[in-house]
Formats: structure tokens, C-alpha cells, sequence
């Protein structure tokens, strides 16, 4: 009962344009500056995977948010946090990065592959579902899923049930998947930081 009080509340306030009102200085989608590397993990992933790193056809522009869409954000990302326990790839394959669809246990990247996963599989578009790179304000660096709507710029976290606008999180933000190949990943300009000096990010 209590969760779905919360996502009630949740949709209701997105809604009513309640999580609007402290990004509005930045634009409520990232602002892409160009090509880049992919991350090692993700380049091995497509090596077993190709089928989910290919060319997402003509991008119709982000996706149109409804109160259904929008509920179906908050089931996944809240579901799979619940599902599965974090633990880092060390811990569980034994190497330093390893991208693959947890069934207990995962890492961050892991988490991300899977509510990708779930959310195609409830009809949304692979150019919307865009893994991210980011950086904690530690230092360390940080796997999100990116949803691409007319709202904005939405982050599903493995660290959080809340669903915020990209602007609204801590993060700095590195790269993305390319809108346009599911395999191919782009640069990302912050516009609330300066620029990070050399950060390993793939």
C-alpha cells in the first residue's frame, strides 16, 4: 500500500508540473557536444550482445511523457533497486568491469541493462533508454539510465527509488549513448561544473 501511495504522489506531482520548479536555468534535456569512445565494459557487452548495439533508426525526438509512461518509470526503477543487491563486478566475476543482466546481484552498469531491458519490453524506445556515464561528487565514477522525454532528461539510479530530472541529481555528467545507435556513445556537456580534468571513463 505504502509504494503505491508514493507513486501516486509521485505521478501527481510530475503532473502538476511540481518537479519543475529548481532546473529551470538549465535545459531540461543534456546538451550532446559530439562523439566518443564507449566504455570498455559496454564495447565488451555488444561483443555477446550485438543485437542490443545497433542503429535505433530515424530519432523522432524525445519521447512523449504520460501519466502511464511516467508509472511505468517508477514501478522499474523501484522493482529492479528492490530485486537486486549491489556488489561490485571484483566481487562477483572476479575481474575490474563487467557488463551484464543481473539476476540477484549487480553492479551499477548492471542495474541499467536491466531497466533498460524492462522498459523496451514495455514498449519504450531504445533511442529514449540512453545508459549515461557520470562522475559522484567523490570522484568515483557511476553508471545511470538516462529516459529522454519532452519533460526533460529523467535518471533511473540503482543509489536512489526517486526519479529526478538530470539537472536535479549531484552528478557530473560524462557521456551517453548515441540516440541514434544503441552502440555508439556521445559526449555530454554539464554547464554546472568546469571542466573535469583527466577522468578515466572507459
Amino acid at each position: 500500500m505504502l509504494k503505491t501511495i508514493t507513486k501516486m504522489i509521485a505521478v501527481a506531482v510530475l503532473f502538476t508540473g511540481g518537479l519543475f520548479g529548481t532546473a529551470q536555468a538549465l535545459p531540461a534535456n543534456m546538451v550532446v557536444t559530439g562523439s566518443t569512445n564507449p566504455p570498455i565494459g559496454h564495447y565488451e557487452f555488444c561483443k555477446i550482445y550485438a543485437s542490443e548495439c545497433t542503429s535505433n533508426g530515424k530519432d523522432g525526438g524525445p519521447m512523449v511523457l504520460t501519466r502511464e509512461g511516467w508509472q511505468k518509470i517508477l514501478e522499474i526503477n523501484y522493482d529492479v533497486n528492490q530485486a537486486i543487491t549491489p556488489m561490485t563486478d571484483m566481487e562477483i566475476h572476479g575481474v575490474e568491469e563487467k557488463w551484464s543482466y543481473p539476476e540477484t546481484v549487480g553492479d551499477c552498469e548492471d542495474y541499467v541493462l536491466l531497466k533498460r531491458r524492462k522498459l523496451i519490453e514495455n514498449g519504450f524506445s531504445a533511442s529514449d533508454l540512453l545508459i549515461t556515464v557520470v562522475l559522484q561528487p567523490n570522484g568515483d565514477g557511476h553508471a545511470v539510465l538516462t529516459v529522454r522525454t519532452d519533460r526533460g532528461d529523467f535518471i533511473l539510479d540503482n543509489m536512489r527509488n526517486k526519479v529526478l530530472l538530470w539537472s536535479d541529481t549531484e552528478y557530473t555528467y560524462l557521456k551517453r549513448q548515441s540516440t541514434a545507435h544503441s552502440g555508439r556513445w556521445v559526449k555530454l556537456q554539464d554547464g554546472r561544473t568546469v571542466a573535469v580534468g583527466s577522468v578515466r571513463t572507459q
